[in-house]
């Protein structure tokens, strides 16, 4: 599994308010309910999102939440990196040895560093945009093949 469980929902959500910009404030009701999430569980990675800028909860008569910037200007990294934390200073093991190196390497070192390069600049190029756009292409493309 590359991402979390929080991750995944993570981006749901900002592919949802991305989706649902034009309407206005998205409130949390809206969100729980099309991805169907727990409130606690949607209450922690909107706090953590909120707390790394990438969207912003209006509080008053009509309570919501929008993204904090364009689409375009959103990286799925930049999500990723919101809920998981940036990467470590000193790179672990993708198989958990205390000692792994270019000099010492597990089995799997060599490869791993190479497609770890590269998911990290896909997701560093990948815009919460082209995410939105993908996603309805695909619901296109399902709903065309379901009818």
């Amino acid at each position: 599994m590359l991402f979390s469980r929080s991750a995944k929902s993570a981006i749901q959500v900002m592919i949802y308010l991305a989706d649902n910009e034009d309407n206005g404030l998205v409130t949390e009701q809206a969100i729980r309910q099309a991805r169907d999430m727990a409130p606690d569980f949607l209450d922690d990675l909107i706090q953590k999102l909120t707390h790394n800028r990438l969207i912003r909860p209006v509080q008053g008569t009509d309570d919501g939440i929008s993204l904090a910037r364009p689409a375009s200007e959103i990286t799925t990294l930049e999500i990723v990196d919101a809920i998981e934390g940036p990467p470590p200073e000193k790179e672990m093991c993708v198989l958990g040895l205390d000692e792994c190196s270019d000099t010492a390497p597990c089995a799997l070192h060599n490869h791993w560093t190479h497609d770890k390069s590269l998911v990290h600049g896909i997701l560093e190029e990948y815009t919460l945009a082209a995410l939105c756009e993908s996603m309805r292409i695909k619901r296109a493309e399902l709903a065309t093949s379901s009818g």
